[in-house]
């Protein structure tokens, strides 16, 4: 493909691009194909020869198309939202055209000048203390990671080198293995899966403590824990604070953790990669009250501003605990600058990086601040639609308090009905929905999240009477019999 050729077929692509986005309420949002199917669709070795454009074009219809799971689709609302828009779009095809491998300033100024700046943009969005910023001149700034799991990975390996180097300050006796064993961190038991993963990469102890009646972790069971596991010698060092888990958009309370925190000298890492977005809107930054403990911070642009995936920004508030750690230098990576500039390839687990921060500047400058403040009104007004329809059903059950794009519902039945009312809604692919339990209760439900960039209430209606057909179908099966695939 020369450039004249790739003038044409890039338009080619938007164009089907720009048709995808514009057409998307047409496709059924689940896929109806078997694992494996593309093997029945390709050849079982690549061509020897290159093929014409035209074909593999084509074959995006025939092969791709099926197995995507419409994520973007205004009847999705599994998981929670992928962001995404034509400006982070078009960011991300100029980001392809620069290739820049950003892993030092010198490798690309740009890419690196440009993140900082972004950071610092979306903390003052969201009101983060200014020690976490580069404007204060201080210790602290943010970084870019691939995903939130990276991010409390890294906040835990960084913990993890800051608490060895302070016990062996105190007991130089012991060695590293001896207090890597002792070691031990916390969680609330309705923290995402990427808390507990963190501690099976980093060969780290996770407890996972038990929550209030709102699914809330509170200081004092984490400070009986830190009491109880001091007596038996071990070492406690770091503490996860989730703000909207992803079971249930609960809220640890992180003022109290953070207190608890501060007093026994833990590192607090406080994650709200969905719901972090929402404190840039005012009445929502209540929920950040406490940020100001905490050590390390993130949110992901990439779930509910717009910015597609992968970007997830993260915050410490001293970045030599990263740095001090994780830095190692080869003649290759020698920098004449080295001093006077910010190498990224030290924040985090690749050396090698994406210019992702172009996304977040699109982003936020062709929507700008209130657009984006609009934008997420509008999906925790369409998720209360949602709400009072459930409500309105004496058939269902809304189980937590809404308070931003999440609802958790359920049939006021058993778990087994339940679990076929869902799997009748999933089987027909017209929505996507997705089941939890809550841990620490024991309760199964379905979890309602308004996804979609474009989702209007004709959408929230839509669904609604998707899961009222599949209640009837299971509350009156004489009535429906057989026919799931046609009611």
């Amino acid at each position: 493909m020369d450039t004249e050729e790739f003038r044409l077929y890039g338009k080619q692509m938007v164009d089907f691009m720009a048709d995808y986005m514009h057409n998307i309420r047409n496709h059924r949002v689940l896929p109806q194909i078997s694992p494996g199917y593309v093997r029945d669709l390709v050849p079982e070795q690549a061509p020897e020869e290159g093929e014409p454009w035209e074909e593999v074009f084509k074959d995006i219809q025939r092969v791709v198309l099926p197995g995507v799971v419409h994520w973007n689709s205004p009847r999705f609302h599994s998981y929670f939202p992928a962001g995404n828009s034509f400006p982070a779009i078009c960011a991300e095809m100029l980001s392809g055209v620069f290739c820049n491998i950003g892993f030092s300033w010198s490798a690309s100024p740009a890419s690196t000048d440009l993140e900082m700046v972004m950071l610092d943009w979306l903390g003052k969005m969201v009101q983060l203390p200014q020690e976490f910023l580069f404007s204060s001149n201080g210790p602290g700034g943010g970084v870019v990671q691939s995903s939130a799991s990276e991010s409390t990975l890294m906040a835990l390996l960084s913990a993890r080198e800051k608490a060895i180097s302070y016990v062996q300050s105190i007991k130089k006796d012991l060695s590293q293995g001896i207090i890597l064993e002792k070691m031990v961190y916390y969680s609330s038991i309705e923290a995402h899966c990427s808390v507990e993963k963190a501690g099976l990469l980093s060969g780290l102890t996770c407890r996972l403590l038990p929550t209030d009646a709102a699914f809330s972790l509170q200081g004092d069971i984490l400070q009986a824990a830190i009491d109880e596991d001091r007596t038996q010698g071990k070492i406690p060092f770091f503490v996860v604070g989730t703000l909207g888990t992803t079971n249930s958009c609960a809220f640890d309370n992180i003022e109290k953790l953070g207190e608890v925190c501060k007093k026994e000298n833990l590192w607090f890492h406080i994650d709200a990669a969905y719901a972090g977005a929402a404190f840039i809107c005012p009445e929502f930054r209540y929920l950040l009250n406490g940020v100001e403990y905490a050590d390390s911070f993130l949110l992901c642009p990439a779930k509910w501003l717009l910015t597609n995936h992968d970007c997830c920004a993260m915050w410490v508030k001293d970045r030599e605990n990263i740095l001090k750690p994780f830095s190692i230098m080869h003649a290759y990576l020698k920098e004449d600058l080295e001093v006077e500039t910010l190498n990224y390839r030290h924040w985090g687990i690749p050396c090698g990086r994406k210019f992702r921060s172009l996304k977040m500047w699109f982003v936020f400058r062709l929507f700008g601040v209130r657009g984006l403040q609009t934008y997420i009104r509008k999906h925790v007004r369409l998720a209360h639609e949602f709400e009072n329809l459930a409500r309105n059903d004496n058939r269902f059950e809304v189980l937590f308090p809404v308070v931003l794009g999440v609802v958790c519902f359920r049939l006021k039945g058993s778990e087994v009905q339940n679990e076929e009312m869902l799997r009748v809604i999933n089987k027909r692919g017209k929505i996507a929905l997705k089941s939890s339990r809550m841990r620490s209760h024991n309760l199964y439900f379905i979890r309602f999240v308004v996804c979609g960039k474009d989702t209007e209430s004709e959408d929230i209606v839509f669904s609604w009477r998707e899961i009222s057909l599949a209640a009837n179908n299971v509350l009156n099966p004489k009535v429906v019999g057989d026919k799931s695939e046609t009611f």
